[in-house]
């Protein structure tokens, strides 16, 4: 469930079932016949890595993102 990062985590159950907790349909507005997409945790770190990686290291996303708020 809920950790000091505030983010949810869910399980698979024994029957292969996965519970999303009332707080997290709540925050992600989920109705009845809404379509989800899973994806193993694992798969979207490598995705991520991957994007990041191909920025040159001498890059700080930091400093652009505080220019482009003083805009």
């Amino acid at each position: 469930m809920a950790n000091n990062t505030g983010r949810i985590e869910v399980q698979v159950g024994p029957k292969g079932r996965v519970v999303i907790p009332a707080a997290l349909r709540k925050a992600l507005n989920l109705r009845a016949g809404d379509s989800l997409v899973h994806e193993r945790r694992e798969t979207i770190e490598k995705r991520l890595w991957e994007v990041f990686s191909k920025i040159p290291k001498e890059v700080s996303l930091v400093d652009e993102l505080i220019a482009e708020r003083r805009c």
